[in-house]
């Protein structure tokens, strides 16, 4: 493997990695706020049914005597469950024996009711319109908000599966570029979609491309930069999630018409779309497919950012050949999807990671919909998830040089399996410690994601890294949607969604021993470097017993 020669060469960490960087991460931002916006582009306000009585001026001024609103309400509007306004029922005629102060609210019975044949009239102090109201996704049609959101990680995953592979067929950067071009276009066609399908269909689009452009940015970062900064690198980009959900927090506070902040979130990828083109495409992939010229000319760009020009200029085709013939010759032979689950090197990681992409995404929402049901503010409940990230990801980066991969990763999930389990053994009463359990299991998820995005890839070859990251993708997104239905269990008993949600990320922790350690390791190009880390690992390691279990990792 000398790729990281080369990349040493022309400059593993310096002015060009510090560039990328800034590049790659300001989209990152962005997306996350496309992952959060319908948190509140799709708030529920409260509503009622519209009525004559209060809502139409012509009507209200027949009214004989002056009645108060309320009073008005009361004979309009039965009461619901939680004895306030009825959000979707309305008395067919004004019940004006209400207003007498012997006559109970509860008095009324469902003859005497209809549903909101008028619409709705909905509370505009905290969003001035969200889709909810645009195109009234409640009552009877309550069911296609959720519907949205799951339609939105249906495109997440589908995006996974198309752009992991087609990044590996044709390269990152065309892959990314792509990305960000169909994220600015979709998402601003949604912001002006005539019908909720049509909004939908676009907002699925963008959840395609958002895909995309995690996977292809982390692999950029990963394969521009040399393994000693590798981790720094990550986490930094790990942070733009982060900050995403904080600058989500800030933005959505300041605009509340859900199309503005659609908008708001799309069009700037127009701008990432632009600058992709200055970036360079990953060398490490174009030398192992063959395309010799463009990988040289790429590490000489590289080279005269990073202040190298005179060893870049040293680089030739002869030198190039020499150091990676073998890899060369080998990337070019034909790879697939199966290899991932055939070949012995790489079954268990695949597995393991699938196990470990699944456990993150299923307990980070499972945890996530139950702190949106302490009724905290939602902006800044927000807030407050990005905040617990940060500590969390930089103190997962000062632990990776120091404890390694393979132990903070499967750490990182046990610990957040066992906060979720503890908090089945704390009454309600004590609802203190039962957030800082939740808190303390979100930030360890946290910890989780920077490891994962960097362990999981170093496991895999440069001809299938993209195409594992893929799966991943697609095994998270599956955890997302399945994580918060998990909640239904509760009608079974109060404590079995957390001990689901707490038992799935233990077990994926505790297989995450079973994958080898990549700290201070190059990164494999083919499926043979995988092999050779194996029989490297065998000569150096236990008994012979031991190892024949070894090299099937």
């Amino acid at each position: 493997m000398a790729f990281p020669e080369l990349l040493d060469q022309v400059g593993g960490m310096g002015r060009f990695q510090i560039l990328q960087l800034m590049a790659l991460v300001v989209p990152i931002v962005l997306l996350t706020m496309q992952n959060m916006a319908e948190n509140f582009s799709a708030a529920v306000p409260s509503h009622r049914c519209w009525v004559p009585l209060l809502d139409n001026a012509t009507s209200q001024a027949g009214v004989a005597g002056a009645l108060s609103p309320e009073a008005l309400l009361a004979v309009s509007i039965p009461r619901g469950p939680d004895q306030q306004p009825h959000q979707c029922l309305r008395f067919r005629q004004p019940q004006w024996q209400l207003l007498d102060s012997n006559v109970t609210a509860t008095n009324w019975s469902e003859a005497t009711t209809e549903p909101c044949v008028d619409g709705w009239v909905y509370d505009r102090g905290t969003f001035t319109s969200t889709t909810v109201t645009k195109w009234d996704l409640v009552c009877d049609s309550q069911f296609l908000k959720p519907m949205a959101q799951s339609i939105y990680l249906a495109g997440v995953l589908v995006g996974a599966a198309v752009c992991g592979h087609a990044s590996d067929r044709f390269g990152r950067k065309r892959v990314l570029t792509w990305n960000y071009l169909q994220t600015a276009v979709s998402g601003t066609v949604a912001a002006f979609a005539p019908t909720f399908p049509l909004y939908c269909l676009f907002r699925f689009l963008v959840a395609f491309a958002v895909a995309g452009i995690m996977m292809n940015s982390g692999s950029l970062l990963m394969e521009w930069t040399s393994a000693r900064a590798r981790p720094l690198v990550m986490t930094l980009n790990s942070v733009g999630f982060s900050f995403g959900q904080m600058l989500m927090a800030a933005v959505a506070y300041g605009v509340r018409d859900w199309w503005l902040l659609q908008l708001a979130i799309s069009v700037p990828f127009i701008l990432s779309f632009v600058y992709s083109w200055w970036l360079p495409e990953s060398a490490r992939w174009l030398l192992i497919t063959g395309k010799l010229d463009w990988g040289l000319r790429e590490l000489q760009k590289v080279a005269a950012i990073n202040g190298k020009r005179a060893a870049g200029d040293t680089l030739t085709m002869e030198v190039v050949l020499s150091a990676l013939q073998e890899e060369v010759s080998r990337g070019q032979d034909p790879v697939s999807l199966g290899a991932l689950f055939c070949t012995p090197g790489l079954r268990l990681r695949t597995w393991v990671s699938l196990m470990i992409w699944f456990a993150f995404a299923f307990t980070f929402y499972g945890l996530a919909l139950n702190l949106q049901a302490l009724g905290s503010n939602i902006f800044l409940l927000q807030l407050l998830i990005g905040a617990v990230d940060l500590p969390a990801k930089m103190g997962t980066l000062l632990l990776l040089s120091r404890l390694g991969r393979r132990p903070l990763q499967a750490g990182s999930l046990v610990l957040s399996g066992l906060c979720v389990l503890a908090n089945t053994l704390v009454p309600h009463e004590m609802g203190a410690l039962r957030s800082a359990l939740a808190v303390l299991g979100l930030g360890a998820l946290g910890a989780s994601f920077t490891c994962v995005s960097i362990f999981l890839s170093e496991l895999f070859p440069t001809v299938l890294r993209m195409t594992a990251v893929g799966l991943g993708q697609m095994a998270a997104r599956g955890g997302a949607i399945l994580g918060p239905l998990v909640l239904l269990l509760g009608v079974y008993g109060p404590s079995l969604p957390l001990l689901v949600h707490g038992t799935v990320p233990l077990l994926s922790g505790l297989a995450a021993l079973l994958l080898p350690e990549t700290q201070n390791l190059p990164l494999p190009d083919t499926i043979h470097d995988i092999q050779n880390q194996a029989v490297k690992k065998a000569r150096h390691g236990p008994p012979r017993c031991v190892v024949l279990k070894a090299t099937q990792l």
